[in-house]
C-alpha cells in the first residue's frame, strides 16, 4: 500500500480492522513498512479481502467491521465474475454491492423494467432500491419516486390505530423515509416531497392511477393480497420502473389468505422483462447476530 492515508483507513484505529480480519480468518498479518506479510492457510483470501478494502477506501467508504464482513462475503464466491463498475451513486454516498446477490440485484435494477427483491430482513433489498430511485431522479432518468407499503402489518389495521391519517401511516412508512434520508439531504427530500416529486403512501392510494415516468417501489409486498398485487402491477405506466420487495417468511396476513407476493412470483416467473432476485441469510448485511437469527428461524421452518 503506497498511500499512507489509505493504509491508515485499512488498518483502522489501533489496527482494529486488521485484528478483525485475523480473527475471522484465523491468520496473522504483520506490517513491514508499506508491505503486509500474511501467514496462515487463508492468506490468499486475506490478500483479496484487503485489496477489496483498498478499493472501498478509495471510494471514501468507512472501513469498519461491516465493510470487512462484506469483503469476506464477496470473496467467498470465486466462481462469479464481479463487475467492479457496478454501483449506485447518490448525492450522499456511493453504494457498492456487499454480496453476490446484491450485485445481481443492482444489475437487475439497472436493466429491467420490473424487479423483485425477495428475502429476509437486513439484506439491503429495500435500501438498494430506494438508492437506485434517488440516483435516477437526481440524474433526470425519472420525474418522480413513489414509495409504498401495504398498511397492514403485525395484525394491526389502520382503523384501529389512534390519530389522523398521517399519524397512522407514518410508522409503517418510516423505513422508507430512513432509506431516503441516508441517500439524499433532508432539505432536498422536503423540496421534492413539496413539489410532488417524491410520494410516500400506503398501497391503497395507488388504486385507479397510471404511474408514468416514475420509479415505483412496493415494500413489504408479502402482506398484499393477490388482488392488491395485481392492482399495483397494473399501475405501471410509460417510461416507468417498478421494484417489489418482500420477505416470504414474514407474512402477517391471516393464515387463510394467500400472499400476493407469492402469487405474483408464480405469475411473472417466465417473463423475460422481469427479474427475480432471491436473498438468503448469507446476504444479511446487518449485525452478524441477525444472520444467525434468520438462519435459526429458517432451520426450524425446514424441520416442521
Amino acid at each position: 500500500m503506497n498511500d499512507n492515508k489509505i493504509a491508515a483507513l485499512i488498518f483502522g484505529e489501533g489496527d482494529k480492522n486488521i485484528k478483525y480480519i485475523e480473527k475471522l480468518l484465523d491468520l496473522r498479518i504483520n506490517a513491514r513498512g508499506n508491505i503486509l506479510c500474511i501467514t496462515g492457510k487463508n492468506a490468499h483470501k486475506a490478500k483479496n479481502i484487503i485489496e477489496s478494502l483498498i478499493e472501498s477506501a478509495k471510494d471514501k467508504r468507512i472501513i469498519d467491521n461491516d465493510e470487512v464482513e462484506a469483503a469476506i462475503r464477496l470473496s467467498e464466491n470465486t466462481t462469479e465474475i464481479r463487475n467492479k463498475n457496478l454501483f449506485i451513486k447518490t448525492p450522499k454516498k456511493k453504494i457498492m454491492p456487499r454480496s453476490i446477490q446484491q450485485e445481481k440485484y443492482i444489475s437487475a435494477l439497472k436493466n429491467k423494467i420490473l424487479t423483485f427483491g425477495i428475502g429476509p430482513a437486513g439484506t439491503g433489498k429495500t435500501y438498494i432500491a430506494v438508492a437506485d430511485a434517488v440516483e435516477k431522479i437526481t440524474s433526470g432518468a425519472v420525474d418522480k419516486i413513489i414509495l409504498s407499503r401495504p398498511a397492514v402489518e403485525a395484525g394491526e389495521q389502520l382503523g384501529f390505530l389512534p390519530g389522523d391519517l398521517k399519524e397512522k401511516i407514518d410508522p409503517y412508512l418510516r423505513p422508507l423515509y430512513d432509506a431516503l434520508e441516508d441517500c439524499l439531504y433532508s432539505d432536498k427530500i422536503s423540496k421534492l416531497i413539496d413539489r410532488g416529486k417524491i410520494e410516500i403512501a400506503p398501497l391503497a392510494f395507488m388504486r385507479g392511477r397510471t404511474l408514468a415516468n416514475s420509479y415505483i417501489i412496493l415494500d413489504e409486498a408479502q402482506n398484499t393480497s393477490p388482488m392488491q398485487m395485481k392492482m399495483f402491477l397494473t399501475r405501471l405506466g410509460k417510461d416507468s420502473q417498478m421494484v417489489i420487495t418482500g420477505d416470504l417468511s414474514q407474512i402477517d396476513l391471516p393464515e387463510q389468505k394467500k400472499s400476493g407476493l407469492l402469487d405474483a412470483i408464480n405469475v411473472t416467473k417466465k417473463l423475460k422483462e422481469i427479474e427475480h432476485t432471491h436473498f438468503s441469510e448469507k446476504d444479511v448485511v446487518r449485525h452478524p447476530l441477525v444472520t444467525k437469527i434468520v438462519k435459526g428461524y429458517n432451520e426450524r421452518k425446514e424441520h416442521r
